[in-house]
């Protein structure tokens, strides 16, 4: 309109003065106008754009938050590699003093030298398995390890993973389709995981005075499969038999030196029974096999006689770390936020490892007690170890001189209840479990993920159980025919649990009872030694109080009342467990009595006089982070890296003696306590 009007204005001008006035007019009202419009934009842009600024500053910080880590990450990965190698050693004696040397170093200035080949041989799960042939799930994962490593595949895919870490139920080998192999050399068990050491220390002690991979051995096996089953499916025990024989021929007649771990004593101890026993059953080595190739047998944190922790673990998949994660976050590790039940998978799986049915206690009542007595008696939880075993006192009540005033009944190794724990048996009315109904009518078991041998038990088969109150090693064994039958038959054909009335009967000759010290007799190897080597003053499971779990769907009827306190600080009960002297996995009554008693002179189960030893390394924890698992540890995994240890064993290797290293070394009561058992020698 404007623009009309001031071209009628320009046409017209001299003619209408007034016209062109008010035009003029009109066009400041229209730019005030406009300026106005575009006042009111800008203001709204400006707003929109404080709103944007708004809604995103949340994302904006996590950015750069992300990128400061980022950047602080990669900084310090290229200062920590462009570092001088003895920078992390001067910070660490700038704060804890000089560092000894490491005992390789230490022995090589001493002018020991690499002499007798050594053979390594891992314990349960500590070595590694990979994958050769798997399902559709498993895709990519050929070579992979499975188990050790980093664990990757347990995250991105646990039931696959579960899927092919489980054995046949039924034979205890493979399952169809699936084929999981150990790993071979020496990185089959240095590292258990990135940065966690098993032989790794060890090892490279080892290297210092001379030793290379072809005079050090790892003996690796499948750790699930029961000790004759290695042989059958993999021939294992012929190729340890054969790298035996080849490490003596090539280091000029030299015996090796044998470094078992954990269940690797017994699965040893099977392998020096299977080398001299005839074939097909055996490896055919003779009578003399040992006594020609083996110097020396240095077992760390043996379960000779089994652990408590092995029945936990077979009856309700728990430990003491387990009960107390279950406590703290109840229900989590059941049936977690994905339905994933966590336990029972894990219980499937497990129960399909023979080799768990190896470490149940041995030798009965008559090793671990009964009802009211234990060979460990009065035993103070809190006390000091004593530095020699000799101080050790005995009052004339047969009481230990630790200090304590209070028997723990370790004899009872599951009881149901704090209150049944601590009474007289006289007071225990206990109703009998072995011939007691079976029902099916578990609760609600239709949403089951996986199907555990307790479904097959129902309300009745538990209520019994829990009835019966009380067990101890002898009924132990009766308690886990009742709740898994499938699981014992396979165990019943590898492995016994009993003490031999004469080890001259033939019916010993059988593969079952080789791994069994109380039913086996040891080489006819005079000059070969045996020692005993394990961690004190760690507290170790010895006994349990459980209850009944609310019933639920698809539960393990079966828990650690970790609400079970003994009352004092110093007490031995703690979050439903009882606690002995040991190394946190192994009791010293396993560990120690063999080679302190059933072994000690000539014995039935030593009938050649093989010396035997006894090399106790106290607990130490690291004084600071900056000492890693510590050098002084007696931890059942960590003692491999304990310095002393490690030290015993480069001498002996290098050629020392038992004598040579001083004998025996005790710090705790094992003498006293192997004294109490009545065992026919």
């Amino acid at each position: 309109m404007s623009f009309l009007r001031r071209r009628k204005a320009t046409k017209n001008n001299s003619e209408d003065p007034q016209i062109d006035t008010a035009s003029k007019n009109d066009d400041a009202v229209d730019n005030k106008k406009q300026k106005l419009h575009q006042k009111h934009e800008g203001e709204e842009s400006s707003r929109r754009r404080r709103s944007s600024s708004r809604r995103w500053t949340c994302v904006d910080s996590c950015c750069w938050f992300i990128g400061c880590i980022c950047s602080i990450w990669w900084f310090l990965l290229f200062m920590y590699n462009a570092m001088p190698a003895s920078f992390p050693q001067y910070v660490t004696e700038a704060i804890t003093g000089p560092l000894p040397d490491p005992p390789g170093v230490k022995l090589r200035k001493e002018g020991l030298t690499a002499l007798h080949p050594v053979v390594f041989v891992p314990g349960i799960v500590t070595g590694g398995l990979e994958l050769w042939e798997g399902h559709q799930c498993a895709e990519g994962l050929f070579r992979r390890r499975l188990w050790g490593g980093t664990f990757g595949e347990l995250y991105r895919r646990p039931l696959c993973w579960v899927e092919h870490m489980s054995l046949d139920n039924e034979t205890g080998l493979d399952s169809p389709g699936i084929r999981v192999r150990p790993v071979s050399g020496l990185v089959a068990a240095d590292y258990f995981a990135p940065g966690y050491f098993v032989w790794a220390v060890l090892i490279a002690n080892l290297a210092h005075i001379g030793y290379e991979e072809k005079t050090m051995y790892m003996a690796a096996y499948d750790w699930r499969l029961s000790f004759q089953n290695t042989e059958v499916r993999d021939q294992t025990l012929s190729r340890i038999k054969s790298n035996v024989e080849l490490m003596v021929a090539t280091n000029g007649g030299k015996k090796v030196v044998v470094i078992p771990h954990s269940m690797g004593t017994i699965y040893f101890l099977h392998f020096m029974k299977w080398v001299e026993a005839p074939a097909p059953v055996g490896g055919g080595g003779g009578s003399n096999w040992c006594a020609k190739h083996i110097k020396a047998v240095m077992n760390i944190g043996a379960p000779f006689l089994g652990v408590p922790k092995a029945v936990s673990g077979l009856f309700s998949i728990e430990a003491k770390d387990v009960a107390v994660a279950r406590a703290f976050a109840p229900g989590v590790l059941d049936k977690d936020v994905f339905g994933l039940q966590t336990l029972q998978h894990m219980m499937r799986m497990t129960r399909t490892w023979d080799s768990t049915m190896s470490m149940i206690p041995k030798g009965g009542d008559t090793i671990w007690g009964g009802l009211d007595w234990s060979p460990e008696g009065y035993f103070n939880c809190s006390a000091k170890k004593l530095k020699n075993n000799d101080t050790n006192t005995v009052d004339q009540n047969g009481k230990g001189g630790l200090g304590s005033t209070k028997r723990v009944n370790y004899g009872r190794i599951i009881s149901f209840g704090k209150d049944v724990a601590e009474i007289h048996s006289s007071k225990i009315e206990m109703v009998d479990f072995r011939d007691a109904f079976k029902g099916s009518n578990l609760i609600n078991a239709t949403k089951c993920d996986v199907w555990t041998e307790y479904h097959e038990m129902g309300i009745e088969g538990v209520k019994a159980i829990a009835d019966y109150k009380v067990y101890t090693a002898g009924s132990i064994l009766d308690l886990l025919h009742y709740v898994a039958p499938k699981m014992m038959a396979r165990g019943d054909a590898h492995f016994s649990y009993g003490i031999a009335d004469n080890l001259d009967d033939p019916k010993y000759q059988h593969y079952k009872y080789w791994s069994n010290p109380l039913e086996t007799k040891l080489p006819n190897a005079p000059d070969m030694e045996i020692y005993s080597m394990y961690g004190v003053g760690v507290p170790t499971e010895r006994a349990y109080v459980y209850k009944l779990t609310p019933p639920s769907e698809c539960y393990i009827p079966f828990q650690i009342d970790t609400s079970a306190e003994g009352g004092s600080e110093d007490s031995c009960l703690k979050g439903g467990v009882f606690s002995v002297d040991g190394d946190e996995t192994v009791p010293v009554l396993s560990s120690g009595f063999m080679c302190a008693k059933g072994w000690r002179g000539k014995t039935r189960f030593n009938p050649s006089g093989i010396h035997t030893y006894i090399r106790e390394y106290n607990h130490a924890p690291p004084a600071n982070l900056l000492e890693g698992r510590g050098t002084q540890s007696g931890a059942h995994v960590d003692i491999m890296g304990n310095f002393a240890l490690i030290e015993d064993i480069i001498r002996v290797a290098a050629g020392a003696t038992g004598e040579d290293l001083g004998g025996d070394r005790v710090y705790s009561d094992i003498f006293k306590w192997s004294e109490n058992i009545n065992l026919q020698l």
